[in-house]
């Protein structure tokens, strides 16, 4: 019978040495790709005080609380083509269902998780309450669409809503 021979090495300092500072090298490298990662794709914070933000709660109630009391009729059209170009479309009008003129409009598309590829939309008059806007390279998906009024420099109307464009 023969006698196989299995060499065993001895586990010394050395070899403990090297693998833990490999297995700590890998570790750390690891880690460092993934902050990298997550910090260059981060959007950015939706707020940049919390303090400040909570300052203009009362005054966004209050105009919440106007705005209603107008009972204006705000309807918005809006129609994304394949070739990006998007065309929104508002019609504006009192309680009394009389066009309203005379207002400066301004819409935003706005992507719920990146706020970089936020679009304003400039909006003009069209005609008797009808306001209508475009933008060119509005990529298909969820967005927020968000339209604020002005008359003489005060906001009179604000919404927000999700839609998704095709």
């Amino acid at each position: 019978m023969a006698a196989s021979s299995s060499v065993v090495r001895p586990i010394t300092g050395r070899f403990v040495l090297v693998t833990t500072i490999a297995f700590f090298a890998v570790v750390i490298s690891v880690n460092m790709v993934m902050m990298r990662l997550a910090i260059t794709t981060l959007p950015g914070t939706e707020v940049d005080s919390d303090y400040s933000a909570g300052l203009a709660y009362q005054r966004e109630i209050g105009a919440a609380r106007q705005q209603n009391e107008r009972d204006w009729q705000v309807h918005a059209h809006i129609d994304r083509q394949p070739d990006g170009t998007t065309a929104i479309a508002l019609e504006v009008r009192d309680h009394a269902a009389a066009p309203l003129t005379g207002l400066s409009f301004l819409a935003r598309l706005e992507r719920p998780i990146d706020r970089r590829a936020d679009r304003e939309i400039g909006i003009g008059e069209a005609g008797v309450g009808t306001y209508r806007g475009r933008a060119e390279g509005v990529a298909a998906g969820q967005w927020d669409l968000v339209i604020e009024g002005d008359a003489d420099g005060r906001r009179m109307f604000l919404s927000k809503n999700r839609i998704l464009l095709n």
